[in-house]
């Protein structure tokens, strides 16, 4: 069973046990609130009877210890008596002093009414009068109980979806950095056989022009090799000409791409310093170019533009392309997403991870209209 599968099976028994637990509390809890609930009503029939056994009591001599320690104990439960015309004969355990407003009382009676049914209280069938309660103050708190367990549920999955989540992307890093590392190393042996054939052709006379073609294309070779070797570790940043760097990569692409596309490059100084890696950010430019270019079919208008700002120097990659909706302008950045119907949906994200993870500025979509073309942005400091 791989990682991924035992994930998800540690997931689903998680969720499920977590059900269980909670429906068992919950139901748990409804029939100790519902035990309770009758309790309370039993405790205020007892001491409807105590009262009525004291209105009625004509025996001087009489024990009345009973009724009265019932109605002394039954301090924690808000009652209203109301005669059978409705009229207020009793306040019991209300605020003393917001009792004294007529619209609070007939408020907490309307409560009463809607909690609880009332109690009867007469003698032999006359003077009928009835006794309305409202649950007691720990009755009410019981109620928000379910809420806070629920709360607390969902506090728990979400713990454990992070913590499988974070396993899941550590572990798809791992692999993506071992795959390009292996990718340089792989590049790294025909590199050095060619750098050998360049060497005989040289020694053999042949024109000098085709040997430079090739020794263009082994330099860029290398220094694909250097960039897959640097994903996963942390690169060196040195002071550069952003305006430079950012130059060679437009020219390296346009000298490389359909003469249908009007290539068009400016920036605002002639010399704009940051912290760079040339290879790593260099990489970040030729993706954003050649999504511009597949976004346009070979055909429109490709511009990049530096502009410097106090702090920041702001870098902006524009195209003529198909353009995409708003809903896309952050998944487009997810590892695996493509709209392309070949690729692999990683040059974005790996973008992205050198822009923000290593060079510590932003990346992102500045705007984007279908049918009219695309421009993405990124910021850096300067230095």
């Amino acid at each position: 069973m791989n990682f991924t599968t035992n994930t998800l099976f540690f997931k689903r028994v998680a969720v499920l046990i977590s059900l269980i637990i909670v429906s068992l509390i919950l139901w748990n809890t409804y029939i100790f609130f519902q035990k309770f609930k009758q309790e309370e009503r039993i405790k205020i029939e007892i001491l409807a009877a105590a009262q009525k056994e004291l209105a009625t009591n004509t025996d001087l001599n009489a024990s009345v210890d009973l009724p009265l320690k019932v109605i002394e104990n039954s301090n924690n439960i808000p009652m209203i008596l109301v005669d059978a015309k409705g009229a207020i004969i009793e306040i019991q355990n209300l605020d003393s002093i917001k009792a004294l407003d007529k619209d609070y009382v007939e408020k907490q009676l309307q409560i009463m009414k809607s909690q609880n049914k009332p109690i009867e209280v007469s003698f032999k069938g006359k003077n009928k009068q009835f006794v309305y309660y409202k649950d007691s103050e720990l009755l009410d708190k019981l109620t928000y109980y379910p809420i806070a367990l629920i709360l607390i549920l969902m506090l728990f999955l979400s713990v454990i979806y992070l913590f499988y989540n974070s396993n899941k992307i550590a572990e798809t890093n791992k692999l993506w950095t071992g795959m390009a590392k292996e990718t340089a190393h792989q590049i790294g042996t025909p590199l050095s056989s060619l750098l050998g054939w360049i060497a005989i052709l040289k020694m053999e006379n042949v024109d000098d022009k085709y040997v430079e073609e090739i020794e263009k294309d082994v330099s860029r070779l290398n220094t694909i090799a250097n960039r897959f070797s640097k994903i996963g570790s942390t690169p060196e940043l040195k002071k550069e000409n952003i305006v430079t760097i950012t130059k060679t990569a437009f020219d390296y692409l346009e000298s490389r791409s359909s003469k249908q596309i009007s290539f068009k490059f400016s920036a605002s100084e002639a010399i704009i310093n940051t912290n760079l890696n040339t290879e790593l950010f260099g990489w970040v430019i030729e993706n954003l170019i050649k999504n511009a270019i597949d976004a346009m079919s070979g055909k429109g208008s490709l511009q990049v533009n530096l502009e410097s700002r106090q702090k920041k120097v702001k870098i902006t990659v524009s195209d003529t392309g198909k353009g995409m909706s708003k809903k896309l302008f952050k998944q487009i950045f997810k590892p695996g997403f493509t709209t392309k119907k070949r690729g692999w949906g990683l040059g974005l994200s790996l973008s992205k991870r050198i822009v923000e993870d290593y060079h510590k500025g932003k990346i992102f979509v500045q705007k984007s209209e279908i049918g009219k073309g695309t421009t993405f942005e990124i910021l850096l400091d300067k230095v």
